[in-house]
């Protein structure tokens, strides 16, 4: 008869936990009173996701999981569309402010551009002095 060997991961085994139990760290959690750290730290829990996890099942919040951050990617062909659009419209505008440019100057028989660029020049040398 062969022997038979069994071999145990190395490290500390893995403990199993009562579901009272489970509720009273995710109550203590929820209260507000301890962080996550400090309830590792008084239950002597190991795993950085098993307070998690545990309100994900056990608690009155909601703890789904985080949705990535950032813009999704668009059909590449969409987003040229609107960026065409917006640098249309952006097109239009200055076509607009330009036309209005002018005609200020002419009811106003003066330079609107030049006033405007020596007020700011002003205003950057007091901001300077």
């Amino acid at each position: 008869m062969q022997q038979l060997t069994i071999r145990l991961k190395s490290g500390q085994p893995q403990k199993r936990f009562s579901e009272a139990f489970k509720k009273e760290v995710v109550r203590d959690y929820e209260q507000g009173i301890l962080n996550k750290d400090q309830i590792q730290i008084k239950y002597g829990l190991g795993g950085n996701s098993t307070v998690l996890k545990w309100c994900r099942k056990y608690g009155k919040f909601d703890y789904t999981k985080r949705k990535p951050t950032g813009r999704l990617m668009k059909d590449p062909h969409q987003r040229i569309k609107e960026l065409e659009a917006k640098l249309k419209k952006s097109e239009l505008k200055v076509k607009v402010y330009e036309k209005l440019i002018e005609v200020t100057n002419r009811e106003l028989d003066t330079d609107i551009i030049k006033k405007i660029e020596a007020k700011l020049s002003e205003n950057w040398q007091q901001k300077k002095d």
